[in-house]
């Protein structure tokens, strides 16, 4: 057969993403804040677009039928002026009563700790500087060390570690070889290392983990980073009636008008100024349809969430029941992707606080006693209890609240009973023993 070119004509079908399309799913998913800038931006393209000021507080409510219970929501926490490492030294430093001359030396060497809390300048350095004597300049270093946080004025991650370790009468000699040989650890040489401190497999165990659980930047958790408001989308709050409502925050919603009178007054200009009017125009009502648009579906959506998650509003995260993204797609009407666009970056309040909207979705745990499956987020509330309830001496194994949590038909691996107790910042039983141990020796 021969090769020759040739025009066919097919019919066919697809999606085209027209810009307006694009326009209404990336407002569904900017954050409030996000969105007010964006509308600010496009506010300033467009003439006929004009921002109003925001309305006294009416927000939009959905009821959600009646609950039994009372409370309203609590006041959200106003975010505290900012308090540096040198600031917060110097206040501790003043309270002690030392020599003159140390206390001086002690201020001058907070004024010198770099933002994770290390003092990398040579002592003898800063004594010359300032004309202090040798003996006052260690002294006031001394004095710098014991403020908090701990491990602050350390000269090497060797000090500040053996600064903690003593804090937490931790510091026996054999912490105190692996802290003055990390070098070995660094290069892998654990057996060698092990052998040195003179402990068996269980115990280096414990006692690396240990050195893990040390904060190595101390100075850090006071270094001034950019804060960044987290102003709720929607509120849900208790009726006074006893049913759940669940509101909007017009108050951070941006409020657009078009102003109809300027489109009027240019319509009948010439050919460019009329394509110009009409597309402006366009534009501006696509975009106050598409705020419009954005405030039901994420109304709709977030009355689903409260209407599955009562039992987390009124008892908290133990109480979050099994919910999937694509679950409540499907009761509500809508496509997975807009629910997973609707809920990134949105934030519920309520009576126990703000929380992330896309928290509220938790995956399927099966129960091996058979009825409606549990959270994975109820699990973790379960370990947590658990093991705030072991007793002092015997601290529950990973393997041991796996046998529990089965008791309870909830069949999980030991990997995951891990995981989840990492994730919520819960030391191994090992370390949980020996920091109990030497508690009870203070």
């Amino acid at each position: 057969m021969a090769l020759a070119p040739r025009i066919e004509i097919r019919q066919g079908q697809t999606l085209v993403m027209t810009p307006q399309l694009q326009q209404a799913i990336r407002l569904l998913q900017l954050s409030n804040l996000a969105l007010s800038e964006y509308v600010a931006a496009e506010v300033e393209k467009n003439p006929f677009l004009e921002l109003a000021p925001p309305p006294p507080a009416t927000p939009t409510r959905t009821s959600l039928g009646p609950r039994a219970g009372g409370g309203s929501l609590d006041a959200l926490d106003t975010t505290p002026a900012f308090v540096g490492l040198a600031e917060h030294l110097l206040a501790q430093i003043g309270a002690v009563r030392a020599a003159a001359p140390v206390v001086t030396a002690a201020r001058l060497l907070a004024e010198e700790l770099e933002e994770d809390g290390y003092l990398r300048v040579p002592l003898a350095e800063v004594a010359a500087r300032h004309r202090l004597a040798p003996a006052d300049a260690e002294r006031g270093l001394a004095l710098v060390q014991s403020c908090d946080p701990v491990g602050v004025g350390a000269r090497t991650l060797a000090e500040c570690m053996s600064l903690q370790l003593r804090d937490k009468d931790r510091f026996d000699p054999a912490m105190r070889t692996l802290v003055e040989n990390l070098a070995l650890l660094a290069r892998g040489r654990t057996a060698e290392l092990q052998a040195l401190c003179g402990v068996d497999a269980a115990d280096f165990a414990g006692m690396l983990a240990e050195l893990r659980a040390l904060d190595p930047k101390p100075g850090l958790r006071f270094a001034e980073t950019p804060t960044q408001a987290i102003a709720p989308d929607v509120y849900v709050e208790r009726a006074p009636g006893g049913g759940w409502t669940v509101e909007l925050n017009t108050e951070t919603l941006p409020r657009v008008l078009v102003n109809n009178r300027y489109v009027t007054r240019l319509a009948g200009k010439d050919g460019a100024t009329r394509a110009y009017v009409s597309e402006m125009s366009a534009a501006a009502n696509w975009l106050v349809r598409s705020l419009q648009q954005r405030a039901r579906t994420i109304l709709k959506v977030a009355s689903e969430l409260a209407r599955h998650q009562d039992a987390f509003f009124d008892a908290g995260p133990s109480r979050l029941r099994p919910l999937t993204q694509r679950a409540l797609a499907n009761r509500i009407g809508l496509h997975e992707s807009t629910v997973s666009r609707v809920t990134a970056d949105k934030y519920v309040a309520c009576e126990r606080g703000v929380f992330e909207m896309r928290g509220l979705f938790s995956a399927t745990i099966q129960s091996s006693l058979g009825g409606e499956g549990v959270s994975a987020a109820a699990v973790q509330s379960r370990i947590r209890t658990m093991i705030g309830d072991e007793g002092p001496t015997r601290p529950h194994s990973d393997d041991r609240l796996v046998a529990l949590l089965a008791e309870e038909g909830i069949e999980i691996a030991r990997r995951t009973v891990a995981k989840y107790r990492e994730g919520m910042g819960i030391p191994s039983s090992v370390e949980r023993r020996r920091a109990r141990a030497a508690l009870a020796r203070t």
